[in-house]
């Protein structure tokens, strides 16, 4: 606490002092979709790719060869989120504005048949990640998190702390007992499955909180502001570590994802844009701008589990991967 997060490492080198110019370029524009894609998620296997648009339809694509392998016709075409199970991959999942979340078995002959619907939220349903092959997570505009178990349907444990509606949630890949949700009543919780409560709250954001993301390590995690903000808040010292913001970005950020090694944290934007920003550099300055964007509101993103590529989806009914 003697010095700040920039003083620490600023010998290291920014990310344009050490590869310049960025290497990452556009490799596959995913087209199927016939509305605009609202989520998306990465399977285990950091090749299949999940896609949910309000065209009524998720799809899974093959995103290393732009082949699409399942689609599933939704009984609401008003989804917001999407999730793939990571370890089998033979689970999803999405919700919406049914307040539904539906679990959906890609072995099945017909896919479209559902497996499961969770009924409890009185609100949307914003977010949707499986804890494991039995369980899920699901946050809402209701203000509340759930803890389900697919297989009888039933609650675990309703996490009830927010005051405004629940945005997002992340499940940290160090510890599956521990998640941490945003919300519209600008903070972010952490929270413990194992005991059902709220062990850390954070503040700084202005505005409503769109998206959340663990660091790679579990000890830290990234948000995603109306406030045009980025910004890290660290466990260990139950803190803001750094915030990342330009003069000239004045729009929300949507979605944000960290990459593998934690040293980049990507944001997708209202304006159409993606950034990429140095976690190890001043918070005014960012890393580099991915080089197409896309025609509307890049509405979510997130990097594979390896680590070696970026999916993009967006309003104007693309997904778009990035390597």
């Amino acid at each position: 606490m003697d010095k700040t997060m920039t003083d620490v490492v600023k010998e290291k080198g920014t990310v344009r002092d050490i590869r310049r110019p960025p290497s990452i370029k556009l490799r596959r524009a995913l087209k199927g979709h016939f509305g605009k894609v609202y989520a998306m998620h990465w399977a285990g296997d950091s090749e299949s790719l999940l896609s949910a648009s309000q065209d009524g339809k998720m799809i899974v694509w093959n995103a290393m060869t732009n082949v699409k392998t399942h689609a599933i016709s939704l009984r609401s075409s008003w989804v917001m989120t999407c999730a793939f199970e990571q370890k089998k991959g033979k689970l999803v999942a999405c919700g919406g504005l049914d307040n539904i979340c539906s679990i959906y078995d890609l072995s099945q002959s017909n896919q479209s048949t559902v497996l499961q619907e969770l009924q409890a939220h009185d609100g949307y349903l914003s977010c949707c990640r499986f804890v494991d092959e039995k369980t899920i997570l699901t946050s809402s505009g209701d203000s509340t998190c759930i803890h389900w178990d697919i297989t009888r349907g039933e609650v675990l444990h309703t996490f009830k702390d927010h005051t405004g509606d629940v945005m997002s949630l992340s499940i940290s890949p160090s510890d599956p007992n521990i998640f941490v949700s945003g919300s519209v009543d600008t903070t972010a919780r952490v929270w413990d499955l194992r005991t059902g409560t709220n062990v850390q709250t954070h503040v700084g954001h202005d505005a409503d909180i769109n998206s959340c993301d663990f660091f790679p390590n579990g000890q830290a995690f990234g948000t995603g502001s109306d406030d045009s903000t980025c910004r890290i808040f660290d466990l260990r010292c139950y803190g803001e570590v750094n915030k990342f913001s330009m003069p000239d970005i004045n729009c929300g950020i949507t979605s944000v994802s960290f990459s593998k090694s934690g040293r980049l944290l990507f944001s997708g934007m209202d304006d159409f844009s993606v950034h990429a920003w140095d976690v190890l550099s001043p918070g005014d300055t960012h890393a580099f701008a991915l080089p197409s964007p896309h025609d509307n509101r890049v509405s979510c993103l997130g990097i594979n589990p390896n680590g070696s590529a970026l999916c993009t989806g967006s309003w104007d009914f693309v997904l778009k991967v990035w390597a």
